[in-house]
C-alpha cells in the first residue's frame, strides 16, 4: 500500500472509534448536568487525561515544536509557563473550584462568575461573558481546524477547506450526540495517543541526530547561536522579557472556560488526588517530548520553509508508513480533543446561560445541539477565509480568556467577593486590552501581551472586592 493509502486506512478506523464512542455515549445523556458535566461522576483517568489533551491541542504538537525549531532551546521557557500553570491550577484552583460548584449546583463556568449578583446585573455578567467565551472560541476552534487542514494537505493532495470541512464534520457528530461523556472518553482515547507520540517520535529524531551530543553540534553547525541560548540570542533586558513572557503563559489556564469544568465535573477528592498527578506525568512528557522534536527537526530538516510541519516532516522522513499514519492520527487526536471541549462549553453558554434551553429537559439537550452546528460552522468559515499561525490565533484566545475569567476564578476561591460591577469592568479589562496588546507591535517575549492584561484586571477587582461567601 502507499503511504497516503495507510494514513487515510489508519484515520478512517479511528474516526470510526470516536462516532462509536458518541452513540455509546447518548445513552448515558439525558439531562442537562449529564451533557455538561457527566453527571459530575468523572474518574482520575478521564479526568487527568481528558484536561491535559483539551489544554494541549494543536499547538503543542505542532506550535511548540514549530516554536522550538524557530526559536531553538528558548521555547523551554513557554513549556515551563504551560507546566506551572498545570500545576496551580491542579493544586490550588481545582480543589476549591470542584467544591464550591457542588455547593451552588453550578453546571457552567459562567455559573460561576455570576454567582452572588442578581437582577440586571447578573445578566450582564452572564452576557459578557458569554461573548467573551463564544468569540474567542470560534477563533480557537478554528485554529484546530486549520491544524486539521495542514496535516491532510501535508499528506495528501487535498484542499485545505475540503479537509477542514471532512474534520469538524467528525468532531460535531460525536460532540452532539454524547455531550460531556463523549468529549471526555474520547479526549482520554486522544490524549494517551498523543503522550505516545510524545515520545516515539522524539526519540527516533534524537537517535537520528545522534543524542544530545549529536543535537548540540548540528545545532552548532547550523550557524545561528540563538539555537542554543535560553536567551533567545539576544542582550539581558531582551532575555528578561523572552523569559518572563514565556513563563507567562501559564496564567492563562486559570481563566479556559473548558478546562475549569473539569474541576467542576469531578467526582471526589479522591478522583482528583490520582488526576493531579496523571496530568503532570503527562504534561512533562508531551512538552519536553515537543521541545526535542523541535530542536532534532531543526538539524535533520534545516530548510524547512513553514516551522509548524516540523512534525511531519520528521515523521515522514524516520517512520515506516503505518507507524507514521498511527503518529498523524495523533495530530487530529491534538486537534479534536480541544476543539470538542470548547465547543461544547460554548454550547452550554448559549443554551443553559443565556437560557435559551430552559424550556424544559429535552430543550435544553436540543438547543445545545443546534449550537454546536451553528459554531462549527462559523469556526470552519474563520479557519478557511481567516488564515492565520496556530501558535498566535491560539495564543491570543488562551490569553484573552485567562485575563477575562482568571483574575475572578482566584479572588472568589480565595474567599472574597467583587461587586458586580468591579466584575463587569474586571472582564471587560482584560479581554479588550488582550485584544489590544495583539494589534500592537511585539514586545520581547510578548510580555505586555501576557502580562498586563490579566493584572490589570485583577487591580480592579481588588478596588472594587468585598468580603464575601
Amino acid at each position: 500500500m502507499e503511504r497516503a493509502d495507510i494514513v487515510i486506512a489508519v484515520l478512517a478506523i479511528y474516526q470510526v472509534v470516536l462516532l462509536g464512542i458518541g452513540f455509546w455515549a447518548s445513552r448515558r445523556t439525558t439531562d442537562g448536568e449529564d451533557f455538561f458535566l457527566g453527571g459530575r461522576q468523572l474518574g482520575p483517568v478521564v479526568a487527568g487525561v481528558s484536561y491535559a489533551s483539551s489544554a494541549s491541542s494543536a499547538w503543542t504538537l505542532l506550535g511548540l515544536s514549530g516554536a522550538a525549531y524557530a526559536a531553538g532551546v528558548s521555547a523551554v521557557w513557554v513549556a515551563l509557563g504551560s507546566i506551572s500553570g498545570m500545576f496551580v491550577a491542579w493544586w490550588w484552583i481545582a480543589p476549591r473550584l470542584m467544591r464550591f460548584s457542588r455547593k451552588h449546583d453550578q453546571l457552567t463556568l459562567t455559573d460561576f462568575l455570576a454567582h452572588g449578583a442578581s437582577g440586571g446585573a447578573r445578566r450582564a455578567i452572564v452576557y459578557l461573558s458569554s461573548l467573551v467565551i463564544v468569540s474567542c472560541f470560534v477563533f480557537y476552534v478554528a485554529a484546530q481546524f486549520q491544524g486539521a487542514g495542514s496535516m491532510f494537505a501535508s499528506t495528501f493532495d487535498v484542499s485545505l477547506s475540503a479537509s477542514i470541512a471532512v474534520g469538524a464534520l467528525v468532531i460535531m457528530i460525536y460532540t452532539f450526540l454524547g455531550g460531556f461523556w463523549a468529549v471526555s472518553v474520547t479526549d482520554t482515547l486522544q490524549g494517551i495517543l498523543m503522550a505516545i507520540t510524545a515520545l516515539l517520535l522524539p526519540a527516533a529524531a534524537m537517535v537520528s541526530v545522534g543524542g544530545i551530543g549529536g543535537l548540540a553540534e548540528g545545532l552548532r553547525e547550523a550557524g545561528s547561536p540563538r539555537q542554543l541560548s535560553l536567551a533567545a540570542g539576544g542582550g539581558f533586558w531582551f532575555a528578561a522579557g523572552v523569559a518572563i513572557g514565556g513563563v507567562s503563559i501559564g496564567i492563562g489556564t486559570y481563566g479556559q472556560p473548558h478546562l475549569l469544568v473539569r474541576f467542576m465535573a469531578l467526582r471526589n477528592e479522591r478522583a482528583l488526588l490520582r488526576a493531579r498527578w496523571i496530568v503532570a506525568f503527562w504534561y512533562l512528557t508531551v512538552f519536553a517530548g515537543m521541545i526535542l522534536l523541535g530542536l532534532a527537526g531543526r538539524v535533520l530538516l534545516p530548510e524547512l520553509g513553514d516551522p509548524e510541519t516540523v512534525f511531519f516532516g520528521v515523521n515522514e522522513a524516520l517512520l515506516p508508513p503505518l507507524l507514521g499514519a498511527v503518529l498523524l492520527a495523533a495530530v487530529l487526536a491534538a486537534i479534536m480533543s480541544t476543539a470538542d471541549s470548547q465547543l461544547l462549553v460554548a454550547a452550554g453558554v448559549i443554551a443553559h446561560d443565556l437560557g435559551l434551553g430552559h424550556l424544559g429537559r429535552a430543550s435544553l439537550l436540543r438547543v445545545s445541539r443546534i449550537v454546536i452546528v451553528l459554531l462549527v460552522a462559523a469556526a470552519v468559515g474563520v479557519a478557511v477565509y481567516l488564515p492565520e499561525s496556530i501558535f498566535d490565533r491560539v495564543l491570543f484566545a488562551w490569553i484573552a480568556l485567562g485575563s477575562a475569567f482568571g483574575p475572578l476564578v482566584f479572588l472568589r476561591l480565595a474567599g472574597y467577593e467583587a461587586a458586580p460591577m468591579g466584575i463587569l469592568l474586571s472582564i471587560l479589562t482584560g479581554f479588550s486590552l488582550a485584544v489590544l496588546f495583539y494589534l500592537m507591535p511585539d514586545t520581547p517575549g510578548e510580555i505586555l501581551e501576557r502580562l498586563a492584561p490579566f493584572f490589570c484586571a485583577f487591580a480592579v477587582l481588588i478596588a472594587t472586592r468585598k468580603f464575601g461567601a
